[in-house]
């Protein structure tokens, strides 16, 4: 067998270990670091008599690496190698090399700080930068600089940027390994996918296939769209030669390590799979890859509280990681469905999870580590503040926090249980009420993807699943039956784990309230059919008529935080009493005093709230006038001013004053802005002892506005202001004031004969605008020049006129004529 790439380097990296706590090392993507570096540690004299830890970001790669290496000495995984992962673990006393999640890293430094009998933690993989293995690179390095100086701390990649590892890591010598990779052909599409990625993927699957020998590895988002593509090439009859097996986190360990080993006799395999298959794991036999561009990952939103799944476009880092996978064994073939243009947009590197994840377990460990600042770490990317204060936040409504930041004592046993804060909370608030066991299996299913995905649109009754579980006959129900089992097994082992036993009480209605206890937040109260408010103030849909839709309270275990109403996946109906015997120190008890808009009125109550949800209220019947009146000046201007009876006069009032205060500022500002900006000064005084709009409806609105104006203003505005204008034909023509910068009055043609110039008001400031109507109301000139209108306009106005109005006076010499508002002036 040829040397891998990563043995040339092996003597430097022990050499550096010889004389520094920590490395980092840098191998391409096939040469051999998972797997060669830990045996090549194994006898190294500092490490006499410890064991190593090898962390890995899936349970896939923990178990795989740890069966090759084992292999590789001849032995059985649980001897010399072993490893840890979530309800599985094979070690013995003899065990030296342990491979372990990132996940079980924590707990083992939060059972020992000081990690005694380690003698060196390799994290695997960790250009992949999640969340636990920046939390337990962070804790590693405290641990290493306060208690452990002798601990080596070793840093493996194929694509990170070194140096700031390095140098977080005390200027650690960085190694690098070429790397083995055979040439790979890639081709990119002439113009973007247009439509579902999967359909493209089938097409160029059968082009592949026709194409090139060996066996095809096709990089897909999630789940849902290898199975879409699973459906199409099984219906298209590839052929027996032909082998499609999916690959992806929740499948069971059976059918992963199908897709991982290599093909029978004559046949050649469609791996389908997520970004699990981007390094550590080797899937034999590839020569091709089919790479969507896509990848699926969780992002968490400060601003609700909730955590999506989205898919994003790969990193270049990580498509450069997916095309070396057809270049272990020799030439290979990568087909990128996106355009060269598209791959010059990609991000560089992917985002550290660190940034958009929920970090409510983040600060519970921190907590428990006995640092709630994360600033007292050395962080490659610290957390973001606003995410981990919510987090802290959180942790302090389920207990698990004092105010200060410290660590309760129920903190410190949801910090023990290994699980979301939110679950380990539900678990340990169900025990006294004999629920446990049920919620040990509400734990294990919300920690998992939902076993019943395709009939969620129709069905998200968290009840449903809890029976699916309970039930021998699931044969008529949209169930994945692996996954279902996998989730049963794993609420066995926590059941377990706590000593916890059936109780005979459990049933199904009790989850609604187990899922309040794990996401108090999530509360829900209908507002119409389907439609809820989240006790967080969001708001949340059923958009299919279900059992749920009309349930006066449910909680929410799972929503999709798109839009202005999340989308509810998984909840579970709640009892109102329920939520008043369990949340009682959540809630909050108040008088309230407001306007009410469906009844035109002030209403006083007593109110219990569950944050944004009102759960209780009764009547108040006396309340205090003072809040009384704010809460009417509220409504009026909530509502705007037409609450109050406008009559013509006081309309008219207002727009004369604040035509005048265009001009003067020692007038009073009537405009509705400023009247409702200060509703206290000059309507308070009037509405005293007043709840209702029927009340305000009595008010004499004029003579309160009049009340605003001294008494040489009220003088003055009939003057400079004035309701109406007396026009040549001797009729009083009222002035609309409704635009404050041009007065209008509104005259027909024949009363103005004889007027030379445009009447003006504000002491001869401002023209009128004239609105010259004909003997039918309607304009015929708008002016404020009439001067000009009788020596410019008037001559072909009248031709049209006296068309349209042959009865009517229409004289040739306007100046001399006799005004009239009759047809023709009396003689």
């Amino acid at each position: 067998m040829n040397p891998l790439p990563i043995e040339s380097v092996l003597p430097e990296l022990k050499e550096a270990l010889q004389s520094n706590a920590c490395a980092v090392l840098v191998a391409q993507p096939g040469a051999g670091k998972t797997t060669k570096v830990p045996l090549a540690l194994l006898h190294e004299p500092w490490l006499e008599g410890q064991k190593i830890l090898m962390l890995e970001p899936r349970r896939l790669a923990a178990r795989a690496a740890a069966r090759y290496m084992a292999s590789q000495q001849n032995e059985q995984v649980g001897q010399t190698i072993g490893y840890r992962v979530k309800n599985d673990t094979r070690v013995s006393v003899q065990t030296r090399i342990e491979v372990i999640t990132e996940g079980v890293l924590t707990r083992m430094l939060q059972n020992d700080p000081a990690l005694e009998g380690v003698g060196a933690v390799i994290f695997d993989e960790f250009h992949e930068r999640s969340l636990h293995a920046d939390v337990g690179l962070a804790l590693c390095r405290q641990s290493q600089t306060l208690l452990r100086e002798d601990l080596r701390i070793v840093v493996m990649s194929a694509t990170i940027e070194a140096e700031p590892v390095a140098a977080m890591l005390d200027d650690a010598p960085i190694i690098r390994s070429e790397g083995r990779v055979f040439p790979v052909e890639t081709h990119y599409l002439d113009r973007p996918v247009d439509g579902r990625v999967e359909q493209a993927v089938v097409k160029t699957i059968q082009h592949a296939l026709h194409i090139h020998d060996g066996s095809v590895l096709v990089f897909l988002p999630g789940a849902a769209e290898i199975h879409r593509v699973e459906s199409a090439l099984t219906a298209m009859k590839l052929g027996k030669e032909v082998v499609i097996a999916p690959l992806y986190g929740n499948l069971s360990q059976e059918a992963q390590d199908q897709a991982l080993m290599a093909c029978g006799p004559g046949q050649r395999k469609v791996v389908l799979a997520t970004s699990i298959a981007e390094s550590s794991l080797t899937v034999e036999g590839i020569t091709v890859v089919i790479d969507s561009g896509l990848m699926r990952v969780s992002r968490f939103s400060p601003r609700t509280g909730m955590t999506r799944l989205t898919t994003v476009p790969v990193s270049q880092a990580s498509a450069d990681q997916r095309r070396g996978r057809a270049g272990r064994l020799g030439p290979g073939v990568c087909y990128r469905l996106w355009t060269e243009q598209e791959q010059r947009q990609l991000p560089p590197s992917s985002t550290p999870e660190i940034r958009d994840a929920d970090l409510a377990p983040l600060a519970l460990e921190l907590a428990a580590w006995g640092v709630p600042d994360p600033a007292a770490l050395v962080w490659l990317d610290p957390p973001p503040a606003a995410a981990y204060q919510q987090a802290r936040e959180l942790l302090v409504q389920l207990g698990a926090l004092h105010d200060g930041g410290g660590l309760t004592p129920h903190g410190k046993r949801l910090a023990e249980l290994g699980l979301h804060p939110r679950l380990a909370h539900m678990v340990l608030q169900a025990v006294p009420l004999e629920l446990g066991a049920m919620a040990c299996e509400l734990a294990a299913m919300l920690s998992e993807r939902d076993f019943m995905r395709a009939a969620r649109d129709r069905d998200a009754d968290v009840r449903t699943r809890i029976e699916a579980l309970w039930s021998a006959a699931r044969q008529e129900r949209d169930i994945d039956f692996g996954l279902c089992r996998r989730i049963a097994a794993e609420a066995k082992a926590l059941q377990q784990s706590l000593g916890i036993h059936p109780s005979g009480r459990e049933r199904a209605e009790a989850s609604g309230l187990l899922l309040a206890f794990a996401y108090p937040d999530r509360i829900a109260q209908r507002r119409s059919t389907g439609r809820f408010l989240l006790s967080n103030g969001r708001g949340a849909v059923l958009p299919e008529l279900q059992a749920l839709s009309n349930e006066r309270y449910i909680a929410c275990a799972e929503l999709d935080d798109n839009g202005v109403e999340s989308r509810i996946y998984l909840a579970a109906p709640v009892q109102e009493e329920e939520l008043l015997d369990a949340f009682d120190a959540l809630m909050s008890r108040e008088q309230e005093v407001l306007w009410n808009r469906e009844t035109q009125s002030v209403k006083a109550k007593h109110i219990i709230r569950l944050g944004a949800l009102t759960l209780k209220e009764a009547p108040v019947q006396d309340p205090d006038p003072d809040v009384l009146l704010e809460a009417l000046l509220a409504g009026i201007a909530s509502e705007s001013l037409d609450l109050l009876p406008w009559s013509r006069s006081a309309r008219q009032l207002q727009m004369r004053v604040t035509f005048l205060y265009r001009f003067d500022e020692d007038w009073p500002d009537m405009s509705d802005s400023a009247l409702l900006s200060t509703l206290g000064d000059w309507l308070g005084p009037h509405v005293y002892g007043i709840k209702s709009r029927a009340e305000l409806q009595r008010l004499p609105l004029t003579g309160i506005l009049e009340e605003m104006l001294s008494w040489e203003q009220r003088r003055l505005l009939e003057e400079w202001a004035p309701t109406h204008m007396q026009v040549p034909s001797g009729s009083r023509i009222p002035i609309d004031y409704s635009d404050s910068e041009s007065p209008v009055l509104s005259v027909r043609l024949q009363e103005m004969f004889g007027l030379e110039n445009t009447p003006r008001i504000a002491k001869g400031r401002v023209p009128l605008t004239l609105h010259l109507l004909s003997p039918a109301q309607r304009p015929v000139q708008v002016t404020k020049d009439l001067a000009s209108f009788w020596r410019d306009a008037y001559f072909e106005v009248k031709k049209d006129l006296k068309g349209r109005y042959p009865k009517h006076y229409w004289p040739d010499d306007p100046m001399a004529a006799i005004p009239t508002n009759r047809a023709k002036p009396r003689t």
